[in-house]
């Protein structure tokens, strides 16, 4: 191509350099655009942020005890962490989803697509408040200047969530205008699908996310002396109102050479091939086990998110279902989360009437919080209990429909609050940890909650747990808990002064608990 240009200059002499450049316009590679329209950067944004939280999924639900190994590895289920196992959750955030959001915004407004600007900006704000809520403080102000700073400093957690609620003030500002101040409608079909693929253009439900996230924030803020439990409550007036506005993304069937579109639970890409079911978990949904958190009572959830013959083991024990009893695989993977073409699900309506019932019950509102309780519950069940027969990788599973009169009996069972005087933050906590399976958010509240052996009943320390987290071991009272992932290897590697001034280096930096997570 030198060669070529420099022929073309000796022979045109004056008249070069305006050929040269004509000619280099024409042959731009078309598969490698320079810049884009805010339609087809959207798509990849949201797409990548949802990846994030699935990610984070493969750490957080060994922590929680959602799930445990069949057999102790030194693993995550007794507190092993690899070095950088905050790669994912660090890494989908700058890298992938906040490229394409931040080009959306910038494409948006140079257009005049105000619909593009808010939505970006809630989606960044659900992604980065994702971040901050596993990783604590993290680089938000220096960040994004590529090689003008290879070393940005860190933002402290409380300036980050500062930074959170801005981007969804500003995002729902961006919603509130009129689809006519839009060059660019929100979601087209032609002449293939391109812009939002989370709500299809629909603006008000964007405002209903934004709200959402808003109040789950809030909520997280239950230890700091400004919570305002008052303030929750109107921000889950404005939030979801049914589960028609769940955030989630239907997981595709891959069309070559595209892989890896499938759930990160599923079959196909076998990450959980070692794992089952919590005893944690199973007391909880099986009255018939062993120790059972309400004797007698079978949550009809049962056969739809484990299965009837699931017996569960503890994290550090080796245990776990015959794996001849459910069809050559783990029990894991009989489970209706464990679809290869389920969905996705990042903030629910389930989970926002369990925020209500937990703020409410903490400003005093006893009726209020028993109604959303039992609303949330319900709401759960109806959602994963529509039944169906799905088939991968040799393995179906057939789910029962759950009926109305299933819905009815378990909600006048034991196992559901009936009364105010009844209702207490365990009854709240562990129907919020059911409906919560596998979401990072769980997380979250049992480090709110610290842990605690009377909110979560059937919490088992690990068994060879990792001594970083159990100093003393005959002193119970000394067991320390996950309160943050590692940071990422590319932060460690590149901008290790920055990690090391958070304390990201030292051997204990797990345990330490983020911002909202201290008193």
């Amino acid at each position: 191509m030198k060669k070529y240009l420099l022929l073309l200059g000796l022979l045109a002499g004056g008249g070069a350099l305006s050929s040269c450049e004509s000619f280099l316009d024409v042959n731009t590679d078309p598969n490698n655009p320079i810049s884009s329209t805010p339609n087809f950067l959207l798509p990849g944004g949201i797409s990548q942020a949802f990846q994030q939280q699935m990610f984070t999924s493969l750490v957080t639900a060994y922590i929680t005890q959602h799930i445990v190994r069949r057999a102790p590895a030194s693993s995550t289920d007794q507190y092993y962490f690899a070095t950088g196992n905050g790669n994912n959750t660090f890494n989908y955030f700058y890298f992938y989803a906040s490229g394409n959001l931040r080009a959306t915004i910038t494409a948006a407004e140079a257009e005049g697509s105000p619909y593009y600007v808010g939505a970006a900006k809630i989606t960044q704000a659900m992604s980065l408040a994702h971040l901050t809520d596993m990783m604590g403080d993290v680089p938000f102000t220096e960040a994004f200047q590529g090689g003008g700073n290879f070393s940005p400093t860190y933002d402290p957690q409380e300036q980050i969530y500062a930074t959170i609620f801005r981007l969804l003030d500003e995002g729902e500002q961006e919603m509130l205008k009129p689809a006519s101040a839009n060059v660019r409608p929100l979601y087209t079909t032609v002449p293939s699908p391109s812009g939002d693929i989370l709500y299809r253009g629909d603006a008000t439900k964007w405002i209903k996310l934004a709200y959402s996230l808003r109040a789950r924030q809030l909520q997280h803020l239950t230890r700091k002396s400004t919570y305002n439990a008052q303030g929750v409550l109107a921000a889950l007036d404005k939030g979801f109102t049914s589960s028609a506005d769940d955030a989630q993304l239907q997981m595709e069937v891959p069309i070559p050479p595209v892989t890896g579109s499938t759930s990160i639970f599923g079959t196909a890409r076998a990450n959980f091939a070692g794992a089952t079911f919590s005893v944690n978990l199973l007391r909880y949904l099986n009255g018939s086990s062993a120790n059972a958190t309400y004797p007698g009572v079978t949550d009809p959830r049962l056969p739809v998110m484990a299965t009837n013959v699931s017996v569960g083991t503890n994290p550090g024990v080796s245990g776990g279902t015959p794996i001849a009893q459910t069809g050559g695989a783990s029990d894991f993977y009989s489970g209706w989360y464990a679809r290869d073409l389920g969905y996705h699900e990042i903030i629910t309506y389930h989970e926002l009437k369990f925020i209500e019932a937990e703020a409410a019950f903490l400003a005093g509102d006893r009726n209020r919080a028993l109604r959303a309780y039992r609303q949330g519950i319900e709401a759960h069940i109806r959602k994963i209990g529509v039944g169906g027969t799905f088939a991968s990788q040799g393995l179906t599973v057939t789910f029962p429909i759950l009926t109305q009169q299933q819905i009815d009996g378990y909600l006048s069972s034991a196992a559901v609050a009936q009364t105010e005087a009844q209702l207490d933050l365990k009854r709240i906590m562990e129907q919020k940890y059911i409906a919560l399976f596998l979401n990072p958010e769980a997380w979250s509240d049992m480090r709110r909650y610290d842990f605690r052996s009377d909110i979560y009943v059937n919490l088992a320390y690990p068994t060879g747990v990792n001594p970083i987290f159990n100093p003393v071991p005959a002193d119970p009272t000394q067991r320390k808990f996950p309160r943050r992932l590692l940071p990422a290897l590319t932060e460690t590697q590149y901008n290790p002064q920055n990690v090391q001034a958070i304390g990201g280096l030292d051997p204990d930096y797990a345990t330490r608990p983020v911002w909202w997570d201290q008193r």
